[in-house]
């Protein structure tokens, strides 16, 4: 059952993301288009400074996920009920203070752009892109967490798909009519206001949840030790452009949202590709599987690094061939930046493949005993990329980006197979060492080829089937050489799933 549930969110998961990514090129490309890089910087720059307000609700989900394993596991409604509750009053406390830091950000923002658009302008922008952010929090997350943790994610993603091509649709209708950059994100904030709210009644229906009892606040006693987690996290992700906004320029911030559009794509590309993997290992702690537990991880790990492998490596030999024709006839800056290009998905492929080890130290609920590095990692981030950005620029933030994640994976990796799944230390850095030297063997194979960069997306098309059948090759290879009884489990895994739904 947990096998089946997992394959089914996996499965929406990847086509939310195949959607998402298809609507994600078309809309900022018309942006651009339309009305230029510095539109397209305001809007990334300001999407990801909300995302500072979204700390304040960071920590429940995690917690609130951690607690509710044993309920389902155990069929406990009572306490499941008391749960959610809990949560759901947490969340609409946060959800109004959320919304009033939202208008003092839309307030203080239009200072740090003033010399290249008016306060009004910006302080308008910053309220409508602000409001699906709002009502995210004030309506959806605790329903999402619950879905989260039921291992039925699939029906948010429905719904999200939903969005991503509603949301798609308006906005070219109305940029090709003329439309200003405040109408076409009044479209969008509309479509994903309605998302939350429809996301909820489907889960008070489904669950047949009874708000009318006591909420259980001890079980998400850990939300502020997840909070930590969670700040550790809303500060790599976004300490990029924050540092490219405060010490460069809009433009700057233009060329890192054209790349991150690629990257932020592959990141939940390989995350859908983990969905549910959190709610199973939860299920089996809860269960006290052990057995089970480091079966499964011995088989996701290898998922995951041969996953991250074909990905990036295929990404580095096509980025820059794909930011050329995209930004073709774009000239108020250079687009091609291939030195960021390369150390930003190096650092993307750690934060990739150690996706196991940080899903099990979750379902665990050992967030304060990891906190100590959640801190470190954002730290040591902030620092580099501001010592590097004044001289390196782009690649100066991406190498503090690089150095974080690696230190951050080391631990995420030592904390589990100390405490939790026991095994030999050598065992990720002979993964990484495969890895590097299955991506050397795929960009030789590739180059020797001599393909000529791509004058349109038809060309790179060929070359990113040519680029994925090659590394697809020497990943499985490389598999079958040094993990071969790793492999066979694997397979047995998948053929148990697909007898089941037979």
């Amino acid at each position: 059952m947990r096998g089946r549930k997992a394959a089914l969110n996996t499965a929406f998961s990847l086509l939310e993301e195949l959607v998402s990514v298809i609507c994600g090129f078309i809309l900022p490309r018309l942006i651009l288009s339309a009305f230029g890089s510095k539109y397209n910087g305001l809007t990334a720059s300001i999407t990801q400074f909300l995302s500072c307000a979204v700390l304040l609700r960071s920590g429940i989900g995690g917690a609130t996920r951690a607690a509710l394993y044993k309920p389902l596991a155990k069929g406990d409604y009572e306490s499941f009920n008391r749960i959610v509750k809990a949560t759901d009053i947490f969340m609409k406390k946060i959800g109004l203070i959320l919304g009033a830091i939202i208008i003092g950000f839309a307030v203080i923002y239009p200072f740090l752009v003033k010399n290249e658009f008016g306060w009004f302008f910006t302080f308008t922008l910053f309220l409508i892109i602000g409001a699906s952010t709002f009502a995210e929090s004030f309506f959806g997350v605790t329903y999402l967490i619950v879905l989260q943790a039921d291992q039925r994610l699939w029906v948010s993603s429905l719904m999200k798909i939903i969005c991503y091509i509603a949301n798609t649709l308006i906005g070219v209708i109305l940029i090709l009519n003329g439309a200003g950059i405040h109408l076409v994100k009044l479209g969008s904030a509309t479509v994903y206001v309605l998302y939350p709210i429809a996301m909820g009644i489907y889960v008070r229906r489904y669950y047949n949840i009874d708000m009318n009892c006591e909420p259980d606040y001890s079980a998400i006693k850990q939300r502020w030790d997840a909070f930590w987690q969670q700040v550790g996290a809303f500060v790599m992700n976004n300490t990029d452009v924050m540092v490219l906004t405060t010490f460069t320029n809009l433009l700057e911030v233009s060329v890192y949202a054209v790349y991150n559009m690629v990257i932020h794509g592959l990141k939940r590309l390989v995350i859908s590709m983990s969905t549910g993997l959190e709610a199973a290992f939860g299920n089996m702690i809860a269960k006290n599987e052990q057995k089970v537990l480091n079966d499964n991880v011995v088989a996701i790990e290898l998922v995951m690094f041969n996953l991250c492998t074909i990905l990036y490596t295929c990404t580095a030999l096509l980025i820059l061939g794909f930011v050329g024709i995209y930004t073709k006839n774009v000239t108020d800056v250079n687009y091609i930046r291939p030195a960021f290009a390369y150390t930003i998905l190096l650092a993307q492929f750690f934060n990739g493949v150690r996706l196991p080890y940080q899903m099990v130290v979750q379902a665990a609920g050992h967030y304060k005993q990891t906190k100590n590095g959640a801190i470190f990692e954002p730290i040591m981030n902030i620092t580099l990329s501001i010592l590097f950005v004044f001289k390196y620029g782009l690649v100066g933030v991406a190498v503090g980006t690089l150095a974080a994640t690696i230190f951050r994976t080391v631990q995420y990796s030592e904390y589990m197979r100390r405490n939790l799944v026991i095994r030999s230390w050598y065992i990720t850095p002979m993964h990484v060492l495969v890895s590097a030297l299955e991506s050397a063997l795929t960009i030789l194979a590739f180059r020797a080829i001599g393909f000529a960069a791509p004058s349109g997306y038809g060309e790179w098309v060929i070359q990113g089937i040519a680029s994925m059948v090659i590394a697809t090759i020497v990943v499985a290879a490389g598999s079958m050489l040094f993990y071969r009884k790793e492999t066979k489990l694997i397979m047995q895994k998948i053929r148990n799933i697909v007898h089941k739904k037979k």
